[in-house]
């Protein structure tokens, strides 16, 4: 892990891309196997509470992978669309989900304006470099509805970033995440880290809730 103390430039910003997405392309059927029994009911569910108005509520699921939280959000009664660079698993997701998923990389969104009650941004947004995240957290608030809701949950570090095993990765702490979401918009609801019930040491990821501001 490299702390980045460069300006990225588009050739850099396009490597990023394409060996992060080749890298779950590559290792997409294993990547699904260890993650398809995750418990992530408790993220889902601090998503939902904070939803306004009634449902079924249209969800993105930002960085769906192969489709489980998708599929949970369907079969509960939601219309969810997944969005997920790596064509191996947007293949995958619309398999197993039945819904509907964008290709897309996280750096070249093309997103409704106004669209989505709510995101869920589960384990994705830590593969954005730092300086791009201003102008993608912008993105996704402008494709919330009014008042919609941004849930956010990624492995936190100490503000590096950098190359970890073949994908670009970039670790905040709670006050630069709080910075650069506040700064795009968002009002936060609440936070907490996971897994519940362990000390702190032992939850490595960073789950917080946020509610588009303006109108």
């Amino acid at each position: 892990m490299i702390k980045s103390a460069k300006e990225l430039n588009p050739e850099d910003l396009e490597k990023i891309s394409d060996l992060t997405l080749d890298f779950y392309d590559q290792h997409a059927e294993e990547f699904w196997q260890g993650t398809r029994d995750h418990d992530v009911s408790q993220n889902i569910a601090a998503l939902l509470q904070y939803i306004e108005g009634d449902p079924p509520f249209t969800i993105l699921d930002f960085g769906c992978g192969p489709g489980r939280d998708l599929k949970a959000f369907a079969e509960i009664g939601h219309v969810a669309v997944g969005l997920e660079g790596s064509a191996s698993l947007a293949a995958m997701a619309r398999a197993y989900s039945g819904c509907e998923v964008w290709q897309q990389d996280f750096l070249k969104l093309d997103l409704p304006g106004g669209h989505f009650d709510g995101i869920f941004a589960n384990a994705a947004l830590f593969h954005v470099p730092s300086q791009e995240l201003p102008r993608v957290l912008l993105e996704l608030h402008a494709t919330l509805k009014p008042g919609g809701v941004l849930f956010s949950s990624n492995p936190h570090g100490h503000n590096e970033e950098g190359w970890v095993s073949g994908r670009y990765c970039a670790y905040y702490d709670l006050e630069a995440w709080r910075h650069h979401v506040s700064a795009a918009g968002f009002v936060e609801l609440s936070h907490y880290y996971r897994p519940t019930g362990r000390p702190r040491e032992q939850q490595p990821w960073l789950a917080s809730v946020w509610r588009r501001s303006g109108s």
